[in-house]
């Protein structure tokens, strides 16, 4: 089976541990895991820190990367894969399993020609989503949706600031915070990001550390340290930091004068539900709005592809078209 794997890791140079090539068909591990074959699979950072060796032990190599993915099930249904995996005995929220995993943490991937997972973990493809849009949902744009409208709980004519513009994440909450009716702000180093996210959506767009017209109600943070003190000035009271990232370090100072003394809420959560992802698809249905696609590539080039998301040239998801391999 083609896919795309970690054969080594390297926290310095993720991408000489990454191999495309064949590996066996590892099989359904219980017997109500179903497969699936792989029509797209988008890339995600993710993928970049399992080939560093975080949250992959080096006992489970090789591993097939990948945690999202679009394709169809041997009796011809079209599907979403859901990537959070609870443990077998979990009910209720998923992402809140202290045992879940994604897929390329405990199983093979999404990156390959085909993919097992539990029954219960593919949503079927709506018909007015191509494979490239349907397969940017299962991460970026479900951690978007979560983060909006669950861990922020923003309602249409709140304001957002959306932090690190150009990101998987933070071009998907753009995109979507837009279609709910909230006035989107979002800060970036480039010029050529802000003017791109306002393409996207976005009302306004800041260099980061900017004295904003206003304070928001929310804030979307992914980027964290270099971010964090913008990020918790910019809230009116009792405003919300939602966190699902920390792209640039994880221990920013905590400011806990600031967050007691205006009653704000630091919420984090990572990914989402299959219920969200259902919701977050029928919102795309509804709306018209699309994922934000950088570019599509072939599976032989899923390494170049990761270089450019290393070197935070990207603008959206990057997916991977399995028919081209």
């Amino acid at each position: 089976m083609l896919c795309a794997y970690a054969q080594s890791q390297d926290p310095a140079d993720p991408l000489a541990g990454l191999v495309v090539g064949e590996l066996p068909d590892p099989g359904a591990p219980y017997p109500d895991w179903v497969p699936v074959q792989v029509r797209a699979a988008a890339l995600n950072h993710h993928d970049l820190w399992s080939l560093r060796g975080v949250g992959l032990p080096v006992d489970r190599l090789p591993m097939i990367l990948g945690t999202d993915a679009a394709g169809v099930l041997d009796d011809g249904t079209e599907v979403i894969v859901h990537s959070v995996i609870p443990s077998r005995d979990w009910h209720g929220d998923e992402t809140l399993d202290p045992r879940r995993t994604l897929l390329s943490e405990l199983h093979p991937g999404t990156l390959a020609e085909r993919v097992w997972v539990p029954a219960g973990n593919v949503v079927p493809k709506a018909p007015e989503l191509t494979w490239t849009e349907a397969a940017c949902l299962p991460t970026a744009y479900l951690t978007a949706y979560r983060l909006l409208f669950d861990a922020a709980a923003l309602r249409p004519g709140g304001t957002v600031l959306i932090q690190g513009a150009g990101g998987g994440v933070a071009s998907a909450a753009t995109v979507l915070a837009r279609a709910a009716g909230l006035r989107v702000w979002v800060t970036s180093r480039s010029a050529a990001k802000r003017d791109r996210a306002r393409e996207l959506g976005a009302h306004e767009a800041f260099e980061p550390g900017a004295r904003l017209p206003d304070q928001v109600d929310a804030v979307v943070e992914t980027v964290g340290e270099a971010t964090w003190s913008h990020s918790l000035r910019a809230l009116r009271p009792g405003g919300t930091v939602a966190v699902a990232g920390a792209t640039s370090g994880a221990m920013p100072p905590a400011d806990l004068n600031r967050v007691f003394f205006r009653s704000l809420r630091v919420v984090g959560t990572t990914m989402g539900t299959r219920e969200q992802l259902v919701a977050l698809q029928q919102m795309l249905v509804a709306t018209g709005v699309r994922p934000v696609v950088d570019d599509v590539v072939r599976l032989a080039d899923v390494g170049p592809a990761l270089g450019r998301m290393a070197s935070g040239d990207v603008v959206g998801k990057l997916v991977v078209d399995l028919a081209a391999a």
